[in-house]
């Protein structure tokens, strides 16, 4: 008997659209909490397909909830069935959101609040961590511990992060040595 269990399909969907998720949120974690990476074009590259990647992992995280609500034959009438899923309905529901606002159209028409909306995201990245340890916690499969691993260093880097953007792990500006004093003038009257 092994100590972890054979993941289910609807297990490999969901680290299927855990790991695209986690690329969709490097490039800019990249870049800033490693920007010598932003040589390689790594970042870059990344960032070219992060839309693509989002819509893919949004799409795999529909199929692994429905082949979930099948598989434990969920009540949706049952309102402790909203508490128990709570953090895997409002992840989805931050998905939901960003899928359908990933395109050009909302862009332009949402503007400045486009950003906003899409910061959502590390929200979501939280949640998700939350989901994994919440529902695979005691009957692990051995898809579980590298999900948590993922979901683990991204959020990781991701506070590194939001400490270099708030300048709490750049070293201090080194200040110009002070020049010497010149001499006053002295006044011989």
């Amino acid at each position: 008997m092994s100590i972890l269990d054979s993941p289910p399909y609807a297990n490999w969907l969901g680290f299927g659209a855990a790991l695209l998720y986690v690329v969709t949120l490097l490039p800019t974690i990249l870049r800033i909490v490693f920007p010598s990476l932003k040589e390689t074009g790594i970042p870059k590259k990344l960032l070219l397909q992060r839309r693509l990647l989002g819509l893919v992992a949004f799409i795999l995280s529909i199929v692994h909830g429905y082949l979930m609500i099948i598989k434990r034959e969920i009540d949706f009438l049952d309102i402790q069935t909203y508490w128990i899923y709570s953090q895997g309905i409002f992840t989805f529901t931050i998905f939901l959101l960003l899928a359908f606002t990933s395109n050009d159209w909302s862009v332009k028409k949402l503007k400045k609040n486009w950003k906003k909306l899409h910061q959502l995201t590390y929200l979501a990245m939280f949640l998700l961590l939350w989901h994994i340890i919440d529902k695979m916690w005691g009957h692990w499969t051995w898809l579980t511990p590298p999900s948590l691993l993922m979901i683990g260093i991204v959020t990781f880097l991701f506070l590194i992060r939001i400490l270099y953007e708030n300048n709490l792990l750049k070293k201090a500006p080194k200040q110009a040595p002070e020049k010497p004093k010149s001499p006053e003038p002295s006044n011989k009257n």
